[in-house]
């Protein structure tokens, strides 16, 4: 790669960064937060959530608006945006500042992700560079979130307002270097019939909604949760029935028709799901039933961050030899083995006994990731990568909140609400032998979603072994880039693009609340 692209990979590796290194900071602060704040359970839990909301409820929008009004300005605005409301949160003196700021940056993140990650899709040539760049974006997001479970708990220890300054610095050394840096395309402009407003307003409230009810599922009445879902899912049926008439649609529903991107969102909801899941069963054991610190919990967890080493030097190698699709079955297949390994988790187990599974979650995390994110906008066209990517984006988030939900409920309906996040037994009467088993229950749930995303994958690479039954594979369609594809390049952006783009999307904006979690519901 040129000096210039190496320029804006690093600026836009910054910026995912930027995202994981935010989230994770403040999951270490929020028990600081509420003790400085003197801010209830409830209060608390909507500073976590409103990120949630902005970054889920407007994901899909901010991915399109990417097509629709240039990647340089969809990804520049927001950022500076969300300097300005970090910077807000680290002032605040009410909890409410605090949930308003959080909210907007979930938006702006929701915007400027998608955006950036188009802009290197379209402007790297597609084969071995594309796939090397988007691998080291990946692992530079995860490597943001761990390197953030430990600087935010030395910055907490200090003031937990500088969980938001931080970001503050980082953003605006961001800033500056990706005005400069961003390519000036041809950017695109909507359709002749305009913005699809409608469209954009039932789509955006129907996520909004159904995020806020997923979120609040384990906390709100039955009957709310039902009703909240039925709305959400009549405001789906308005946006299908709107994009249906629509001149200029905000989402071509044609584009779900493909089969790749279907299988590929489906396996990453799936294995965020279990991912994160695990993770917040495991927090909740170390926490909670071991009485270990938060910086402790985070030094346990950061053998999972070893996907940040391993996803830009050693997957790439392992995609150009075995294609994506055999990659993702072996980080899906090891994701099991991972959660098998803790299912037998015992009251007294050593942090060796854990290692394993930690370790296996993080390689597991580096197989699968980066290569779902290729194969999930193979064959999409160039002017639909932002919607995509939007796509995946959502996939992964409501994956993350759909596994955080179920452990929840499993685990609550075996132990009951006080033992899930609240005292770990102590002041209930429940055993370690009870809250165990809760525990062991709710990481059939992980399991299961690894187990059904493997068969979903290799049902997936078995079609494909059947289409190209006969002939050599050599079009690409499963993602292994053997060759660099027909060049397809609109001549606008400067790294060099092609029209067949890649996006990779960062769930660690989905690792909401893995460490402060059960502060919260204390």
């Amino acid at each position: 790669m040129s000096p210039r692209a190496w320029g804006i990979l690093l600026v836009l590796c910054g910026a995912v960064f930027l995202e994981g290194i935010d989230i994770a900071m403040l999951n270490v602060a929020l028990p600081s937060i509420r003790a400085d704040l003197g801010l209830s359970t409830g209060s608390l839990q909507w500073v976590m959530s409103a990120y949630v909301l902005g970054y889920g409820g407007f994901m899909l929008l901010g991915g399109r608006a990417a097509d629709l009004f240039g990647r340089r300005r969809m990804f520049l605005a927001p950022l500076a945006v969300f300097l300005v409301f970090s910077g807000l949160g680290g002032f605040a003196t009410e909890g409410w500042v605090l949930v308003l700021a959080r909210f907007v940056t979930g938006v702006c993140a929701a915007f400027m992700t998608p955006a950036g990650l188009s802009v290197i899709t379209t402007g790297f040539p597609e084969g071995p560079q594309r796939n090397k760049a988007l691998l080291i974006y990946s692992g530079t997001g995860g490597g943001g979130f761990s390197a953030g479970l430990i600087v935010g708990g030395l910055l907490t220890s200090v003031d937990w307002r500088w969980a938001f300054f931080a970001p503050v610095a980082l953003s605006a050394v961001i800033l500056a270097f990706g005005l400069p840096l961003i390519p000036r395309p041809r950017e695109a402009r909507p359709a002749r019939g305009g913005v699809d407003l409608p469209g954009a307003l039932t789509v955006t409230g129907a996520i909004l909604l159904l995020a806020l009810t997923v979120e609040r599922a384990g906390h709100a009445p039955a009957l709310q949760t039902l009703g909240a879902l039925a709305v959400s899912l009549a405001l789906f049926a308005a946006f299908v029935a709107i994009e249906r008439r629509s001149a200029a649609p905000l989402v071509r529903l044609g584009i779900l028709r493909t089969g790749s991107l279907l299988r590929a969102n489906l396996v990453a909801l799936l294995f965020t799901a279990g991912f994160f899941g695990f993770q917040f069963v495991a927090v909740l054991y170390l926490r909670e039933l071991r009485g270990w610190s938060t910086l402790q919990t985070s030094f346990a967890l950061l053998a999972v961050g070893v996907d940040a080493v391993l996803a830009p030097t050693v997957t790439p190698r392992l995609v150009q030899r075995f294609g994506n699709a055999r990659v993702i079955l072996g980080g899906l297949s090891l994701a099991a083995v991972a959660y098998a390994l803790f299912l037998p988790v015992g009251a007294d187990w050593t942090y060796p006994a854990m290692f394993p599974s930690m370790f296996l979650l993080g390689l597991s995390f580096a197989l699968a990731y980066g290569p779902l994110t290729i194969v999930a906008t193979d064959g999409v066209k160039e002017d639909e990568q932002g919607l995509a990517g939007g796509l995946l984006y959502t996939s992964f988030q409501f994956g993350a909140a759909l596994g955080l939900a179920s452990v929840t409920a499993v685990a609550t309906g075996v132990i009951g609400d006080g033992g899930v996040g609240g005292a770990g037994g102590a002041g209930d009467g429940r055993s370690a032998g009870e809250i165990l088993a809760g525990y062991r229950a709710a990481l059939l749930v992980p399991l299961g979603t690894s187990l059904l995303g493997l068969v979903i994958g290799a049902l997936g690479l078995r079609g494909r072994r059947n289409r190209l039954d006969g002939n050599d594979g050599s079009d690409g369609s499963d993602g292994t880039n053997g060759a660099d594809g027909a060049d397809a390049t609109d001549g606008v952006v400067a790294v060099g693009g092609t029209a067949q783009a890649t996006v990779t999307a960062d769930p660690a904006s989905a690792r909401t609340s893995a460490l402060a979690q059960p502060s919260n519901r204390a």
